[in-house]
């Protein structure tokens, strides 16, 4: 990818630096100087496929920085707040595959453009097509927003809420990452929909742990009154005929 692909100072998060190394979040707007100018190329950048190349399969130190340029621009997009870059960042959630460093960015950078992405964000996860994962990676989004914007806490919990109450119809790994939601946000109020979920054998239970163990995560009970036994059992029994997924150790479930 030449550097001369993208204008000043865009180009810049071509070489900017591999983020597994950078402590912090930059301040890329003070640094760099991006203003609301530049989020046509940055979101040009984030979307840049040929860019976002598997950085452990490179040898080539320049090729290596720019397989980072993807996420820099996604983070910038993040500080310049903007919101016309809301619709193409939900969209990458199911692009660039077998990478997740995008995302794991993406959640906390939507939060951060603000709750205008709330409505696109329910679009996308409604939408069967999207595989669970690339669905549960929007949920965490509407939870960071309703972490950084409590006034739309209720809104994101009655959307991820509605989304757990189809869970006869959804595939069990997207329930338990909903249910994950939930906990995250201590949504007690949801806790009648969980436990339905629960019941029906709708949820992985290794996932998020059985219904004893969300009821002591939302604060409902003790951890005196619930056993914390790891459901090695379940876990055996609902992989059986299926791959594990990357993100389990085997090794980890054997011991």
């Amino acid at each position: 990818m030449s550097l001369s692909s993208y204008p000043s100072p865009v180009n810049k998060l071509l070489t900017y630096g591999d983020c597994s190394q950078i402590k912090g979040m930059p301040d890329y707007v003070g640094e760099l100087g991006f203003t609301s100018q530049h989020v046509p190329d940055l979101i040009r950048m984030a979307c840049d496929e040929d860019l976002s190349i598997g950085a452990d399969e490179i040898q080539d130190t320049n090729e290596n920085l720019q397989a980072w340029a993807p996420v820099h621009a996604v983070r910038v997009l993040g500080q310049l707040h903007a919101v016309e870059a809301i619709e193409p960042l939900i969209n990458l959630f199911g692009t660039f595959e077998e990478d997740d460093r995008m995302s794991l960015e993406l959640p906390g950078v939507l939060a951060t453009i603000g709750t205008a992405a709330i409505e696109p964000l329910e679009a996308y996860i409604i939408d069967s097509s999207h595989d669970a994962y690339e669905r549960a990676d929007a949920a965490s989004a509407l939870t960071r927003i309703a972490q950084i914007h409590p006034e739309a806490r209720s809104r994101c919990v009655s959307i991820i809420s509605n989304l757990l109450n189809n869970f006869t119809d959804n595939d069990p790994d997207f329930n338990a990452f909903l249910v994950g939601e939930l906990v995250d946000l201590k949504a007690v109020e949801a806790a009648p929909i969980i436990e339905k979920a629960f019941a029906a054998e709708s949820v992985p239970t290794f996932l998020v742990g059985d219904w004893n163990e969300v009821q002591i995560a939302l604060g409902i009970k003790t951890r005196s009154e619930s056993s914390n036994q790891f459901p090695l059992k379940q876990v055996i029994e609902y992989y059986t005929n299926q791959d594990l997924p990357e993100f389990i150790d085997s090794d980890e479930i054997s011991n």
